[in-house]
């Protein structure tokens, strides 16, 4: 038997094209980092069934209408866990999937029945989060969607149960036209100034498009097709959610932390749970949807108890066949997935020759990533091939997948630099708060694409973090990413490359994306045309409102989110 410990001390980081050693910062000094913050409570490994989302289907009708409701209950995370108070779509904690059919436009009436008093601590420092707000306030955005503005959940469209709204709030219910190809897309809440504690407190859940290329592929589906939501927790004795204080912290920010990390990895609402599975294919569809967690997941070879066996390669590979933006043109076959926060990795894992045997799927990330200092979070859940054969399994993963058409970038086309920086405190590097292009929440737009144009996003990473960014609206699609001088920039303002264009990695290009890993010391360069839904009814000059930002929520949350506007 080998040890735990050795077995993860073997493993490396692979990203843009550098291996980074655990523990090692790419570039640049690591930021301070609190003291490590642990759940109350030691919880027994893979003793829960892995929960499975209820589905709610489209009508198929142009006019019908899904209520969803956000409720606050309890509900048991671990066996051994009295129930945890929770906030919920439907009442559920991961929210209810949606299905819906590319092609056929959906309507959701986003309705608040939670209490007025918020289930964590609120930083009222923080922009946007002003004691004068009501602390409970809510706005669902559907991530990675193709919508008009009102529809696609601005942070300041919020609204209360009790009446109370935003300035950007759309008293009608949420349209999405659905005009894209089949991709596993996800709703959460995206409310200014406390994201990070609406999310964690569960509002969160999947959104599915199917279209016939998809339904033709022959892939595992039915009960052999399930979503994974991936979310760190911290959890007291009495089984509530524990969301930690700013130790030391600067002045400005009494309660707001820099990131956020969990002891305990939940799937589906549970802590670290096991799935029994037959000897077939099946199709996973994962997202993280931690606060701040990168997960660098591997299968490991395990008894039925989750006692890691060795460190061989001899476990099932994980053959990803899409992305945030739906379907890869072809399959790549992986035996790790790194995995930023937002990012949806569809995979098909074939059991077929495993019966009787069992795999921990096991995270090695550091955290923060990839420099480390907080707690590691390794263990994820347990497959156990225990279950007899239902029927032969006739199941595919194709050689081709789905058509693909790259955009390909060209003299002229307009690039944006955008600079991706911290404000650190002088005395130990303690990130006071985040920004993106230089500039606050508040201050003028600066980024105005035109509707239809096609332009080139250069993000500028001067940090020491690897930071998940998220352009609203658009699928990008990935360049590249090089190596530059920081410290030349910092003092002279000038881009000096160290290094060759490096090419994304097998599973980013070619492939339609949402979120991108920008990389300390890199320029990440993406791709982009700014479509608006089809039929989109607009008039000439208008300004359509959208964001971009960090997905780490706590960066999100505290000023690294800027708004940009599309003009007709």
């Amino acid at each position: 038997m080998v040890s735990r410990r050795r077995l993860l001390q073997r493993s490396l980081y692979t990203a843009a094209g550098v291996t980074l050693s655990k523990g090692v910062p790419l570039l640049g000094q690591a930021m301070a980092s609190p003291p490590q913050v642990r759940s109350s409570v030691k919880l027994t490994r893979f003793v829960d069934p892995l929960p499975i989302p209820p589905v709610i289907r489209s009508t198929g009708k142009p006019d019908g209408i899904i209520e969803i409701e956000m409720r606050q209950f309890k509900a048991k995370a671990h066996r051994d866990l009295p129930p945890t108070t929770l906030w919920g779509y439907n009442g559920s904690w991961p929210g209810p999937t949606i299905e819906a059919q590319s092609g056929q436009a959906l309507n959701v009436n986003w309705v608040s029945k939670l209490p007025d008093v918020h289930l964590l601590p609120i930083d009222h420092s923080i922009h946007g989060a002003d004691a004068s707000l009501p602390s409970v306030r809510n706005v669902a955005h559907l991530h990675g969607a193709c919508v008009l503005p009102d529809d696609d959940g601005y942070p300041e469209a919020w609204f209360t149960a009790n009446g109370e709204h935003g300035p950007k709030f759309n008293p009608r219910p949420s349209h999405y036209p659905n005009c894209q190809p089949s991709t596993t897309l996800w709703y959460h809440d995206h409310c200014l100034g406390i994201t990070r504690l609406n999310v964690y407190a569960g509002l969160a859940g999947f959104y599915l498009i199917r279209d016939e290329t998809e339904a033709a592929l022959n892939l595992p589906q039915g009960e052999f097709e399930i979503p994974l939501m991936l979310q760190d927790r911290l959890f007291h004795h009495d089984g509530s959610l524990y969301y930690p204080r700013v130790v030391n912290g600067p002045k400005e920010h009494s309660i707001w932390i820099q990131e956020l990390f969990g002891d305990m990895n939940c799937v589906n609402g549970k802590v670290t749970p096991f799935l029994e599975v037959e000897p077939r294919r099946y199709r996973f569809r994962i997202l993280n949807a931690s606060n701040s967690r990168f997960y660098h997941l591997r299968l490991f070879n395990s008894d039925a108890t989750g006692k890691l066996e060795d460190d061989s390669f001899d476990a099932p590979a994980f053959h990803q066949i899409g992305t945030d933006g739906g379907l890869l043109p072809a399959p790549v076959e992986l035996h790790y997935l790194l995995i930023a926060p937002a990012e949806r990795f569809d995979v098909v894992l074939d059991f077929s020759e495993c019966g009787g045997k069992s795999f921990s799927l096991i995270n090695d990330a550091p955290a923060p990533y990839t420099m480390g200092g907080q707690y590691l979070a390794e263990d994820v859940m347990l497959f156990k091939v225990s279950r007899p054969l239902s029927g032969k399994d006739t199941s595919s993963v194709p050689i081709t997948l789905a058509p693909f058409v790259p955009i390909e970038p060209t003299f002229g086309m307009r690039e944006r630099m955008l600079l991706v920086s911290e404000k650190e405190r002088q005395s130990d590097g303690y990130v006071i708060t985040g920004l993106l292009g230089n500039a606050h929440w508040h201050e003028p737009i600066t980024e105005d694409p035109k509707v239809g144009s096609t332009e080139i996003w250069s993000f500028v990473n001067i940090t020491s973090d690897v930071h998940p960014l998220h352009v609203h609206l658009v699928q990008f699609q990935i360049l590249n990413r090089q190596a530059f001088d920081v410290p030349t920039y910092q003092q002279t303002g000038k881009i000096v490359f160290t290094g060759r264009p490096m090419a994304p990695e097998s599973n980013e290009r070619p492939a339609r994306k949402d979120t991108i890993k920008s990389y300390p010391g890199y320029v990440t360069r993406v791709i982009q045309r700014f479509d608006l839904p089809a039929g989109a009814t607009i008039t000439p000059g208008q300004e359509l409102l959208y964001v971009w930002h960090c997905h780490i929520l706590e960066h999100e949350d505290n000023e690294m989110m800027r708004p940009y506007k599309v003009i007709t």
